[in-house]
């Protein structure tokens, strides 16, 4: 910026020869400023806990032995739906069915795009009987469904970001139903292995926050599933291990809201570093059958 100019009136020296000192140019202080994000109103599917127990123990989480209140489950799952609710986001309920208790985890049920469904095929035979409940209500809901020959767990292991679906494989759906999945959708599917029992759905080591953006937990992905986020998401979101151990990774974002277990407090603190709106919520009954948040939510993408 120019030297201002002497006020009138004010005594000038005899002209010299100005020798302005060495200046080392210095950048202004810059404010980080995390880019802005948008919510989008979202449709979602939902089943209530009505028979919610722990029969039986298919993945790391469930303990037979564990009491399972489940009044409380019923509780937490109605404030999650309230939650929605107030974001001004539409929830459909499923009508849950007697003698199966994980029905609950609705996202497991399929996916659902545009007008079609890809029904899931169950990797347990415990669950098997709540794809012919999905299909039903899909059917009901106008949707033209599809079954695949291998085994898929719906949004469990298949997660939309923006026009790219993330496919997960390797303890719950066979990689080789990803092609049928693709076929069905039109869809571009990325494959992404999972190593880390204890993160047996991909949604339960991933996030997608937005169209562009994901948070993940390194440890439950392959060296080649690592390699293949970090090429797609240079900006992804590296969540630490306290977080991943109480699902805090099973969320559900409209863009900017990201609702999400309350127990994964540095999570909360990362996306608010990132310009997201973090909600926590308490569904620790639903943890005790390995779900939560995401598990219980089954988005329906137009």
């Amino acid at each position: 910026m120019p030297d201002a100019a002497p006020a009138p009136g004010t005594a000038v020296s005899p002209a010299r020869t100005a020798v302005s000192p060495a200046r080392t140019a210095v950048s202004p202080a810059r404010t980080a400023v995390s880019p802005a994000r948008t919510a989008t109103n979202r449709h979602y599917a939902m089943t209530a806990p009505e028979f919610f127990t722990v029969e039986y123990a298919i993945n790391p989480w469930m303990d037979t032995t564990a009491p399972v209140d489940t009044a409380l489950a019923l509780s937490q799952w109605d404030a999650l739906r309230r939650v929605y609710a107030d974001l001004g986001h539409t929830v459909d309920l499923v009508t849950p069915r007697t003698g199966l208790p994980d029905m609950v985890y609705a996202a497991n049920g399929g996916f659902l795009l545009g007008d079609t469904a890809v029904v899931a095929r169950f990797a347990y035979p415990q669950r098997a009987s709540e794809a012919d409940a999905y299909a039903e209500w899909m059917t009901a809901a106008g949707y033209r469904t599809v079954f695949t020959d291998h085994i898929n767990e719906g949004q469990g292991d298949l997660l939309l970001v923006g026009s790219n679906l993330l496919a997960g494989y390797g303890f719950r759906t066979d990689r080789r139903a990803h092609g049928e999945i693709a076929a069905a959708t039109g869809l571009d599917v990325t494959s992404l292995e999972l190593v880390d029992p204890r993160f047996y759905h991909l949604d339960t080591a991933l996030a997608v926050l937005d169209d562009s953006t994901i948070a993940y937990y390194a440890p439950a992905f392959s060296d080649d599933a690592r390699r293949r986020i970090g090429e797609l998401f240079g900006d992804a979101i590296e969540v630490g291990s306290a977080d991943a151990y109480v699902l805090g990774l099973n969320v559900v974002s409209d863009g900017r809201h990201v609702v999400m277990p309350a127990a994964a407090t540095g999570f909360a603190d990362q996306l608010r570093r990132a310009g997201f709106e973090p909600i926590g919520v308490d569904l620790s009954e639903l943890l005790k059958g390995g779900g939560s948040v995401k598990c219980c939510t089954l988005e329906r993408y137009p």
